[in-house]
């Protein structure tokens, strides 16, 4: 389903985060900030690994440069302009993306086609960046193990997979439980941050220095091009920032702002500087900084925290992998994937077997294949920044056509507030030797997989189409009304304006039809959730014909039992074990056709055989399900 601009059934006003209750704000650590929040473990670290030397004026310099970062990429970009940009209440790609095209009229098909191409680009630089930071977050905080005896360092690695390998199998389980202890964890951890930070600034106040951008200025024309080295890991105190503007969905902008301002932003900046007084106090601590901020009685205690941190880190990122891969799906992205509800309070807690068992598989893979948290830092930050340009580019165009800003204004800021971001996108494209390859990879696949199944349902939907007779002219030549069975019969189509090939292959070889027929269409919509009263939109045709159009939300899963039942205040007598579903089956069978290559047509096939049975995804009952079968050439 392409972002248009179709008209949509008004959505009923709401604010459900209003108030901005303690809980939320508690909340929103334990998932929004997770990403961002275990930085420390590896980001000043991971500076001064390319050749910059642990002098004063260097940690100064990159102290400022990740200052600066923080205040213009995280807090100005994300927390004040980007996050005004919501849709119904929902963050991230596909909103800025919906919310950028609801602006256009028809003639604008370049400039539509353009937004979603940048989305599709968008989440598939989200999914390569997410199979990187567990692996990358919980690795960090596990090599602390090092700073108290160099001996267990063998023991990383396998302490890393045990730990990760539980993550993932716990999923199918829901998260219900784990999460009530998301929020306070993470509180304890900012303000450890915080306090740990503040101890040594205490020792050595002349590290705030850094808040003065002449620091970086001066590293930057000191370094000349060789900065692009310390840019690639000092975007890491940025990355996560995605993750204020996605998940605003689940707890409102307020909450999120007020964690932001109040606790995280102060720990983050606190610790990095912190760090920075103790590595111009000891050069030598360079090397696992963020463990030595403590005594080392107390390294064991940072290093459970710290594990604990990057647990819920690696959750946030899966269960955001869960949620944005269910709003694919719902949006005709990707095809369709069992979903299993893992709470019955909460619609947003869910589960994707597929989805997560491809995850598990390339964290291990990552931490076999890369072996430290320093070695996967090259790998990580080119996706992020990729994305983050993505945002930028589509705030522009929000800016432009929902805001009504004059284009020089967008341009201007979002341009401005976009060239940290290039910076730091061009010094992540020099590590690409040093494994920044690997989500580039990633998100390629996972752009051939999205534009393949486009482009596949376009031709299917297509061939599907051209035979079809309006329902409506069916009608006024069925002279003859077969004989009728008592019960109701639904058809479910792609079009109800058209005949569906199931009900003519029914009439065809029963040549019978029951005594009320339902031809039945699931609309997304591009708002994350319908108001019941628009649930369905009912037509009576005559001599016992109803077309009904079942609408929802891409956040919201389709139940077409539930539907029906919402058609009774409409007048139609539902009755689910009267009644018989009827589902098209397309079996596709390879040949010609000049709208896709060869390649894409064996892919596009193996993913309709991979995708969930209609039936299934519908929630339709199995026993009350008839498919019958169309065979389709592409």
């Amino acid at each position: 389903m392409a972002l248009d601009n179709t008209p949509q059934p008004p959505a009923t006003p709401r604010d459900p985060h209003a108030g901005a209750a303690a809980g939320l704000v508690v909340g929103a650590l334990g998932v929004v900030f997770g990403d961002i929040g275990t930085s420390p473990l590896y980001a000043l670290r991971e500076s001064f690994r390319h050749g910059l030397d642990p002098t004063p004026e260097h940690v100064l310099g990159v102290l400022s440069v990740m200052f600066w970062a923080v205040i213009l990429t995280v807090t100005v970009k994300y927390v004040t302009l980007i996050m005004r940009a919501d849709n119904r209440g929902e963050g991230g790609v596909l909103a800025l993306a919906t919310l950028a095209t609801r602006g256009l009229n028809g003639s604008n098909r370049r400039i539509r086609r353009g937004i979603t191409v940048l989305a599709v680009i968008g989440l598939a630089l989200f999914y390569g960046d997410a199979i990187i930071t567990p692996a990358i977050s919980v690795m960090g905080a596990v090599e602390g193990l090092s700073s108290v005896a160099p001996g267990l360092t063998p023991l990383v690695v396998p302490l890393a997979l045990v730990i990760l390998v539980v993550l993932f199998l716990l999923q199918a389980r829901g998260t219900a439980d784990v999460g009530r202890m998301f929020g306070p964890v993470m509180l304890v951890w900012f303000i450890v941050l915080g306090v740990l930070g503040g101890w040594q600034i205490a020792k050595h106040p002349d590290v705030l220095a850094a808040v003065n951008p002449i620091y970086a200025v001066r590293l930057i024309a000191d370094q000349g091009l060789g900065i692009f080295w310390a840019f690639g890991s000092i975007v890491l105190v940025v990355t996560g920032a995605e993750a204020l503007y996605a998940d605003m969905g689940h707890f409102g902008r307020r909450p999120i702002r007020i964690a932001w301002f109040g606790l995280v932003m102060p720990g983050l900046l606190l610790n990095y500087f912190g760090q920075g007084a103790l590595i111009i106090a000891n050069p030598e601590s360079v090397h696992q900084v963020f463990f030595a901020l403590v005594p080392q009685d107390f390294v064991i205690a940072l290093v459970i925290l710290s594990t604990l941190a990057t647990i819920i880190a690696s959750q946030a990122v899966i269960t955001g992998v869960f949620s944005l891969t269910r709003q694919a799906i719902q949006l005709g992205y990707l095809p369709r994937m069992e979903i299993y509800h893992t709470s019955e309070t909460a619609i947003g807690q869910i589960y994707i077997p597929r989805v997560n068992w491809f995850l598990m598989g390339g964290v291990v893979a990552l931490v076999v294949g890369f072996g430290s948290s320093g070695a996967l830092a090259g790998a990580y930050g080119l996706a992020v920044t990729g994305a983050m340009l993505v945002d930028a580019a589509l705030a522009a165009a929000v800016a432009i056509l929902v805001w009504r800003w004059r284009w020089q204004t967008a341009v201007l800021v979002f341009g401005l507030l976009g060239i940290p971001d290039l910076a730091f996108f061009i010094a992540n494209a020099l590590k690409i030797p040093d494994g920044g390859w690997l989500p580039l990879v990633v998100a390629a696949l996972v752009y051939y997989t999205i534009s393949t199944w486009r482009r596949g349902r376009r031709i299917v939907a297509q061939e599907l189409s051209e035979g079809a007779l309006p329902l409506r002219q069916f009608l006024e030549r069925m002279e003859r009304v077969p004989d009728r069975v008592a019960g109701t019969a639904v058809f479910l189509t792609a079009d109800a304006s058209r005949t569906p090939s199931a009900f003519l292959h029914n009439l065809k070889h029963n040549k019978v039809l029951h005594e009320r027929i339902i031809i039945l269409q699931v609309e997304t919509m591009e708002v994350p959730s319908v108001a019941e009263a628009n649930r369905v939109e009912v037509e009576r045709l005559g001599k016992g014909f109803y077309t009904v159009i079942a609408r929802y939300g891409f956040t919201e899963q389709p139940d077409i039992p539930d539907a029906l039942r919402a058609c009774r205040q409409h007048g139609i007598a539902y009755d689910e074990m009267e009644t018989s579903f009827f589902l098209g089956r397309e079996t596709l069978v390879a040949g010609e056709h000049p709208k896709i290559s060869r390649w894409r047509r064996d892919w596009f096939i193996s993913l309709s055989h991979s995708a969930s049975a209609t039936k299934t995804f519908f929630r339709i009952p199995p026993n009350r399900a008839i498919e019958l079968g169309n065979q389709i050439q592409i």
